[in-house]
């Protein structure tokens, strides 16, 4: 399955060595770093790797991904890796007494241990895990555009930089991102299916942020799986940009408008998940003892992969492949570390 679904870009060479690579990662990560703090006003704090498995704070992505869990025994707890820091980050907002406009951001890591291994997809996850307060006035369609925009600037500057300190790459990134719900990308392409859609929406605009995601289309099926108890269907989305090297959409961020009571109850009914109400994290969420925020999460291997104009993202964070995408890559010169 990996094998068959890793693409190898014909002629492929890399604009950097390993070296210079290992440099560059360093760079664009504290770059981007230091412009998603200052346009999004958010401060970084600790987080942590594994959560109680019995708390409801672990991200349950789609709802078919297998957490890894082990036991700690002076704790008398079963622990799960955590997939992402989606309600962990809302909950800490309020103990760490953030107040109204500003947010925190953390460096994730997690193992996924059920991901189909490709050019863009690892068992090890790096991102940037942020969240902000939001105000009932400010929980809105155009608070998430604006938020989306600012993204958009801190991806570019970042890119800026990276050229000037590396002529030899590229400055591909758009100007302007569109925006576009996901009733709207099946209603424009009815033949395609999801992915084929976001190629060909990507293609067209350089850039795209793909809205309302989760929750059943025209045709019967969600435009992706989304998980009903962090992110409010109807005011999240991905930003997604066209892969000039692997000719492809390419996601780098998943976000969004979080549920408050109204539309946790509701999500919850239409997946069938309504006994996630008994948790600790959502029976605070119920009683509207947390606060209204936004949030996403970034990719950092992602944002290095796609700046760096590499083919795999093996080239830019250590992990594990199977041999024969190994082999396959060492004989297309992608070099994994």
């Amino acid at each position: 399955m990996a094998l068959r679904d890793l693409i190898i870009p014909q002629n492929y060479q890399p604009r950097l060595g390993i070296l210079e690579t290992e440099v560059a990662i360093k760079l664009v990560k504290d770059t981007l770093e230091r412009q998603l703090a200052q346009k999004l006003n958010l401060t970084r704090v600790s987080a942590p790797l594994f959560v109680r498995n019995n708390s409801g704070l672990n991200d349950n992505l789609s709802g078919k991904e297998r957490p890894v869990s082990f036991d700690i025994p002076d704790a008398d707890s079963t622990v799960e890796i955590v997939h992402s820091l989606a309600k962990w980050k809302r909950q800490a907002l309020k103990m760490y007494g953030f107040s109204g406009g500003m947010g925190l951001y953390t460096d994730m890591n997690a193992i996924r241990r059920d991901e189909e291994l490709d050019n863009l997809h690892s068992v090890y996850v790096d991102q940037w895990d942020w969240e902000k307060m939001l105000t009932p006035a400010t929980r809105n369609r155009q608070t998430l555009e604006m938020t989306v925009q600012l993204i958009m600037q801190a991806l570019r500057e970042t890119q800026q930089k990276l050229c000037e300190v590396f002529p030899q790459m590229d400055a591909f990134l758009p100007s302007e991102i569109a925006f576009i719900s996901s009733q709207e990308l099946e209603d424009r392409y009815p033949d395609l299916t999801p992915k084929q859609r976001e190629d060909a929406v990507c293609r067209e605009y350089g850039a795209v942020f793909i809205s309302q995601i989760g929750r059943a289309l025209k045709s019967g099926k969600p435009h992706d799986g989304r998980a009903p108890d962090y992110d409010d269907w109807d005011l999240n989305g991905d930003i997604l940009v066209w892969n000039p090297v692997l000719e492809r959409a390419f996601e780098i961020s998943s976000m969004g408008i979080r549920v408050d009571e109204e539309s946790l109850k509701r999500q919850l009914k239409e997946a069938g998940c309504e006994d996630r109400a008994a948790l600790p994290f959502h029976r605070r969420l119920l009683a509207g003892e947390l606060p209204l925020t936004m949030g996403g999460g970034i990719g950092q291997s992602r944002v290095c992969m796609l700046l760096l104009e590499k083919a795999h993202i093996g080239e830019v964070q250590a992990s594990i492949w199977p041999e024969d995408m190994v082999a396959a890559c060492e004989e297309a010169g992608i070099h994994l570390l």
